[in-house]
């Protein structure tokens, strides 16, 4: 191979059907507009495809003479491809210091501190400001989350050798039914948000995500546990999903996170730990402990967030107080938690057909209500709530738990 002139390009055999566009537009890079670059080579159609991309980017072409030796065309440097750039600007920068509070809308699917040609769509992207969805500790929340994550298929003995009373198999297959329609709940409620929030705030997307992926993850094994012994799955009370669907109607993150993570994931947090304390079967055990370490990543998310917009939003606690009046208000008339999931937790707890059993299970799921009770009041101090009105807006708290 022999060396080219300066100022002469040669692309050998290579064509552009092959790539040779990219030693073309390489070559040009060191070039100033108006400046001319020889370009030669073997492939046949050489000169028609050089036009044809030169026209498309902006390049002017004009013909090589005879004198030129060997080459085949001159390619004169345009400024289109540099005006193309001209108002472009940086989307940031790619790690969390770089976040910019209140993003471009056109700067859409881009990557977060790539070089943003003007122009494009505007993806319907509604929340675009940082302190509504932000947490400091979401990219470390999101690092941890990634790493434990966790397979059903071998962090759960399915196979474990149990055998419990057909009343007691009841009672967990009616628990587990009631999981399911909670975890289903807050499953579709990140889902939602995903979809509206900005993508230059990518840890809360990313976080976001494995929420989703660790409500999923709990629909699966609290459905496994359930059909486990072959029965068919408990009921669901009307109540009880009003009470739900009270969850899918707020549309502000802020709101939306406060009801779901902060007060009903937070409630969750005690009922995982009673289930895991009076599991009758090491199954039931595995499958709620691994589900309440997840949950407590959810609820951490949420309370920082609420803290980190209350430093800069003195009006939150007010339409916090307004979003847990309004649920309460919508649900005054249901009945609240399903009977027959009260009945589940108090022969969960008693462990035995007595009396004395019965009464001491019963007691015991009081008390499970009264740690929820004291779990929601702490949070919504850490809040900034006074101890007075954290006591209640948690006595406001749906009946359902979540």
């Amino acid at each position: 191979m022999t060396t080219a002139p300066p100022g002469v390009l040669d692309l050998e055999t290579l064509s552009f059907e092959r790539g040779a566009h990219l030693l073309v537009q390489q070559a040009l890079r060191g070039l100033r507009p108006g400046d001319e670059l020889g370009v030669t080579g073997g492939d046949p159609a050489l000169v028609v495809h050089l036009e044809t991309w030169c026209r498309q980017n902006g390049h002017g072409v004009r013909p090589a003479l005879d004198t030129d030796f060997g080459i085949r065309a001159w390619v004169v440097r345009g400024r289109a491809d540099l005006d193309r750039w001209a108002g472009a600007q940086r989307a940031g920068g790619p790690h969390p210091g770089g976040i910019v509070s209140d993003p471009a809308p056109d700067w859409g699917l881009a990557a977060r501190g790539a070089l943003i040609e003007q122009g494009g769509p505007t993806p319907p992207f509604d929340i675009t400001h940082r302190d509504l969805v932000w947490a400091e500790i979401a990219p470390s929340l999101y690092a941890h989350a990634a790493s434990a994550q966790w397979n059903p298929d071998t962090e759960v003995d399915w196979k474990a050798d149990f055998t419990l009373a057909p009343e007691v198999e009841q009672a967990v297959v009616q628990v587990m039914t009631y999981l399911i329609e909670n975890e289903q709940a807050a499953l579709v409620i990140p889902a939602r948000l995903l979809g509206r929030i900005h993508p230059h705030f990518r840890e809360v997307l990313q976080l976001l995500a494995v929420q989703a992926a660790d409500e999923a993850r709990h629909m699966e094994v609290f459905t496994r546990r359930a059909l486990l012994r072959g029965g068919e799955m408990g009921t669901s009370s009307a109540s009880g999903r009003e009470s739900l669907a009270t969850l899918l109607t707020e549309a502000e993150f802020s709101l939306a996170s406060f009801l779901l993570s902060v007060l009903g994931e937070g409630s969750f947090l005690n009922l995982l730990e009673f289930l895991d304390k009076h599991a009758p079967d090491p199954v039931t055990r595995q499958v709620t402990r691994l589900a309440r370490r997840d949950e407590a990543r959810h609820v951490a998310f949420g309370v920082a967030h609420l803290q980190h917009q209350s430093q800069i939003d003195p009006a939150l606690r007010g339409r916090l107080r307004s979003a847990v009046e309004r649920r309460y208000d919508a649900l005054v008339d249901t009945s609240g938690l399903n009977q027959d999931v009260f009945d589940s937790l108090v022969i969960m707890a008693a462990g035995q057909w007595t009396p004395e059993a019965i009464a001491r299970g019963y007691d015991k799921v009081m008390k499970l209500q009264s740690e929820m009770d004291d779990g929601r009041q702490r949070r919504l101090v850490h809040l900034g709530f006074p101890a007075d009105e954290a006591a209640d807006l948690s006595s406001l708290h749906t009946r359902n738990f979540m």
